[in-house]
């Protein structure tokens, strides 16, 4: 079977990809190694940046619908010490532009919006072959096979259409990211849900951190930051919930307790999330008939901006088709050529975000961001050892 355009991948910028086209008219497979919409979970809530994650919704004709599914008041957020101390609180006034919507709510709107058999379930990828003349096959672990005139890797980090445009490898940065989850949170976890609050919360120190994000339905979404070495998140084993959730807990001796229960209270178990990147302005030269977007393109440390530029990349790759549907390649070289020197300086700032959440100043060097500038950093208080202000 053939398909003219093809997307592995349907995250939410190959969905992007898929809808844009089809706003232009310009049909579109999309290849998902999930069995179904509902296989996994989606992950946790996303600010959509105006710049570039509202302006690929307005291009796929979703404003609307992606107004519809704001969660009022989350981008309130806070910065407490480890004791539980607040070092910093800013509420939602409604007058950010960057509101925050759940990634699975973000893209069902996507996949309501295609039509239906857009998306082939269940299409695990196992090998790209180049045919010649910008043509490609794909082979998929049920044994079925594809060609296409034009492939399009939107299948994130350990992408597999990438080998065919770099030999880039992702890479371990020493940081992993564990998810937890508290639900039923305001009667059930009461001082725990205070310390959030309604929207993000923060408690970092250098090293470490533990930040919440409140999403719809009562639930707090918890990411465990720590910097260690890949053998250290190896030596835990986290097929044993109990185990690993008491081994990431024990990081955090000494906090308050409100702020632990977001570890040891986790109705889930708990997920560890390593942190990888791309080089730093990762890319590639021009091959024929095929190329990426996303994390499969520039994979980096996340900083709020992955899935909006993955958005972004699905409606400028598609509206670079449909200006020539003619000259696919010159629709390309425009689209690379941009993606290129639009995506470069973000890897700067990905490792900047993640250096103020658990650099040496953590958290006060994020505190300066949020405040617009440098501020009195102990504020009267002395630090302790492990990098937060001691008690007065």
């Amino acid at each position: 079977m053939n398909t003219p355009v093809t997307i592995i991948g349907a995250g939410l910028g190959g969905l992007t990809l898929a809808r844009v086209l089809h706003v232009h008219g310009i049909p579109a497979a999309v290849y998902e190694a999930d069995t179904s919409a509902e296989a996994r979970t989606q992950g946790g809530q996303l600010d959509i940046h105006e710049e570039d994650g509202q302006r690929a919704l307005a291009d796929a004709g979703l404003t609307d619908e992606f107004r519809a599914i704001i969660h009022e008041g989350a981008e309130a957020l806070r910065v407490l010490d480890r004791h539980g101390k607040l070092l910093h609180d800013a509420p939602d006034d409604g007058t950010a532009q960057r509101p925050e919507v759940l990634r699975g709510d973000l893209r069902r709107i996507l996949l309501d919006s295609l039509p239906a058999g857009t998306v082939r379930w269940g299409h695990k990828v196992t090998g790209v072959r180049p045919l010649g003349g910008g043509r490609h096959e794909l082979a998929f672990a049920d044994g079925t096979t594809v060609t296409t005139d034009l492939l399009v890797g939107a299948d994130g980090a350990w992408s597999k259409v990438r080998p065919l445009l770099s030999d880039a490898v992702p890479e371990y940065i020493g940081t992993t990211f564990i998810d937890t989850y508290l639900y039923d949170a305001d009667e059930r976890h009461t001082a725990t849900a205070e310390a959030v609050g309604v929207g993000a919360m923060y408690a970092l120190t250098p090293g470490k951190g533990i930040v919440a994000h409140r999403e719809a339905g009562n639930i707090l979404h918890t990411y465990v930051e720590l910097s260690r070495p890949a053998e250290w998140i190896a030596g835990i084993d986290f097929t044993d919930a109990a185990t690993a959730t008491a081994r990431v807990a024990a990081e955090f001796d000494g906090w308050a307790p409100e702020l632990t229960a977001l570890i040891t209270d986790g109705e889930t178990a708990p997920v560890a999330r390593m942190i990888h990147t791309l080089p730093d302005g990762h890319r590639w030269d021009r091959v024929p008939g095929v190329t990426l977007l996303g994390d499969a393109a520039h994979l980096m440390p996340p900083s709020g901006d992955g899935a909006n530029l993955a958005m972004f990349d699905g409606a400028e790759l598609a509206k670079a088709i449909a200006a020539q549907p003619d000259d696919i390649e010159a629709a390309l070289t425009a689209y690379e050529d941009a993606l290129f020197a639009r995506t470069e300086p973000f890897y700067a700032d990905a490792h900047e975000m993640l250096d103020l959440c658990l650099g040496d100043r953590a958290p006060f060097g994020l505190i300066d961001l949020f405040n617009g500038g440098p501020q009195e950093q102990e504020q009267g208080q002395e630090q302790d050892q492990d990098g937060a202000p001691a008690r007065p």
